[in-house]
């Protein structure tokens, strides 16, 4: 691929230890079916180091996308799942002893920033407030990491370039990004896929997955999907969907393989799961 804005800079890593396995460790890119317009405007982004927001449900695909975009843009990824554990020293780096020594050892983050690499941080609003703070300086024309345990500030390798992610529906008052933090981001929304779109995904995950299943399970989703607003917390993912494809292609099933991977993830309420069940039963018996 010819792309202008793919080529690495020159700059080398600081040390060995810094280096992160190339992105484009296959001649095929991470499957992707686009949605919208995501693809030209994340290489854009890309093109002026802007970092990006990635919104949407979980299991829509935003992993996956960012998987395509750092094969197209030939760098190497670093992806961290925030959990409410994580603090600031998880992402940057912390003192360790080594035998009668100190040593300092980097973080996901700092390895990213040092070496060049598009750092994911999925779920980013799960993870304490310190650990959002910590990244405000890579998200504007600073582009620097401060390490305040060893009183450095390390500057962002020219081809560096920060994602995160996160799931608005799960947003509360208390667990929710704050605007001084999403502004700093160019927001790309996500969405389940179209009816066609999601058909195609599933045959395409799941080898030998002959198109009338992936038509029905897709069906079913559509059909579970309109039970947000009845009581669940989450609704039937493109994910799940290709989980239990993967299950009816291992000999189970339809409505068995739909019913643990389809229904028993989402809800524990015996009324939504038994109202879920007749769904799948219509479409497969």
């Amino acid at each position: 691929m010819n792309n202008p804005i793919a080529q690495p800079s020159s700059n080398p890593p600081a040390n060995e230890h810094d280096i992160v396995p190339p992105a484009r460790a296959t001649e095929q890119p991470p499957y992707y079916e686009p949605q919208d317009r995501e693809v030209e405007i994340f290489e854009a982004a890309y093109s002026k180091r802007l970092p990006v927001m990635l919104k949407g449900p979980t299991g829509c695909g935003k992993t996956r996308f960012l998987e395509h975009m750092a094969w197209r843009l030939n760098r190497p990824l670093v992806t961290v799942s925030c959990h409410e554990d994580l603090t600031s020293s998880d992402l940057v780096g912390r003192f360790l002893l080594e035998g009668n020594e100190t040593v300092w050892q980097d973080g996901p983050l700092t390895r990213a920033v040092k070496a060049g690499a598009i750092c994911y941080l999925d779920e980013i609003v799960e993870a304490r407030t310190d650990s959002t703070v910590i990244i405000h300086p890579l998200t504007d024309h600073r582009r620097r990491l401060p390490l305040e345990k060893t009183g450095r500030e390390i500057e962002a390798h020219p081809d560096f370039l920060l994602v995160i992610s996160y799931n608005p529906g799960y947003q509360t008052v208390l667990k929710d990004l704050k605007p001084s933090t999403k502004q700093r981001f160019i927001g790309l929304n996500f969405d389940f896929p179209a009816e066609e779109t999601e058909r195609r995904i599933l045959v395409n995950e799941v080898p030998g997955l002959d198109a009338d299943t992936a038509a029905r399970l897709v069906s079913v989703a559509r059909k579970a999907r309109a039970l947000k607003d009845h009581g669940l917390d989450e609704v039937t993912s493109t994910r799940a969907l290709v989980y239990a494809a993967n299950m009816i292609s291992a000999g189970l099933a339809p409505v068995d393989a739909c019913q643990v991977a389809i229904i028993n993830p989402v809800t524990d309420d015996i009324e939504l799961a038994a109202a879920l069940l007749e769904i799948v039963r219509a479409h497969f018996e």
